[in-house]
């Protein structure tokens, strides 16, 4: 009985963490795609930031792709979340005042100001990321799936080029690498994701699942 229950709680939990990072790299490189257009707007001349940034958007591809095989072969689709669970989705919301499909690309191309926060906004997500994969590799639930062990350390290798061309680029322009205001709201939104909204999530099994990819209708360029 012990171990049936023990069994059921791992299986959950590598569901809903699994179902989660699904979410958040999917949104991450089809978010990416208007950051880029804006980086390249702005920095025309910077070659190596456009390249950087279009390295991170592949990688979060890539990370989408690994977790969707993931699932593929488990036979079954993520559960159906939300951008509640998104932590680029909130800080946005946060610190722009609207949702990641609302912000203004021209707006943030135009105004340097809105360019510097998104930049700052992105960095401090992708070192958020990068705290929580080292953790996540360290945990005993989630050493018992190999697979994810291996999508782990991956994500895990990748993650410092993810904020690093940001930073960057902020230090080179000699602007603030982060506000007091935007690493209190990381820190808030990281705390109620991980002690309300992610328990909520494990706790409620009427969560349905995803009925299609959530790139069913992405066109892939050859």
């Amino acid at each position: 009985m012990w171990n049936r229950l023990k069994r059921a709680f791992c299986q959950r939990y590598l569901d809903v963490l699994a179902s989660v990072y699904i979410y958040n790299e999917h949104r991450g490189y089809t978010s990416l795609d208007r950051v880029l257009e804006a980086v390249c707007a702005r920095c025309a001349d910077n070659s190596a930031f456009i390249a950087e940034v279009q390295k991170h958007r592949a990688d979060e591809r890539k990370h989408y792709m690994m977790f969707k095989r993931y699932y593929e072969l488990r036979g079954t689709l993520p559960l159906s979340v939300d951008r509640t669970c998104g932590h680029i989705d909130r800080f946005i919301e946060r610190i722009f005042g609207c949702t990641i499909d609302d912000l203004d690309t021209d707006a943030v191309i135009v105004r340097p100001e809105l360019f510097e926060q998104l930049c700052r906004v992105i960095m401090l997500t992708e070192q958020r990321g990068m705290k929580q994969v080292e953790i996540l590799l360290r945990n005993r639930i989630v050493r018992s799936d190999p697979t994810l062990v291996r999508i782990f350390k991956i994500i895990e290798r990748d993650e410092p080029s993810h904020w690093m061309p940001y930073h960057g680029w902020l230090v080179a322009q000699d602007k603030l690498t982060a506000t007091w205001r935007e690493r209190m709201t990381d820190f808030w939104i990281h705390k109620s994701l991980m002690l309300a909204k992610l328990p909520s999530l494990f706790v409620n099994t009427a969560t349905p699942r995803m009925a299609r990819w959530p790139d069913a209708d992405e066109v892939v360029l050859a």
